[in-house]
């Protein structure tokens, strides 16, 4: 049994919230890409925009990720 159950739960909300906002982040700046007027504005949130988002929003993912190496090392560390 593990002393870190409550991290290891906040770690699969957080990357359970970072899969949804990075859907939703795609859908966003297609959306955006679709709306804008112009080529070179396109192409901006394309290659800009769409980079840039997805990046802020894996941000979650990566701290479940973290908390999730933290527990694993906590269970290594002081086994019961």
């Amino acid at each position: 049994m593990t002393r870190y159950g409550t991290l290891r739960s906040w770690a699969q909300l957080l990357k359970f919230l970072g899969v949804l906002l990075v859907i939703a982040a795609l859908f966003g700046t297609i959306a955006t890409a679709i709306d804008v007027d112009g080529f070179w504005k396109t192409l901006g949130v394309i290659f800009i925009g769409i980079p840039v988002a997805i990046f802020l929003a894996t941000l979650p993912i990566a701290l479940g990720q973290l908390m999730t190496a933290v527990a694993d090392v906590g269970d290594t560390v002081n086994p019961r």
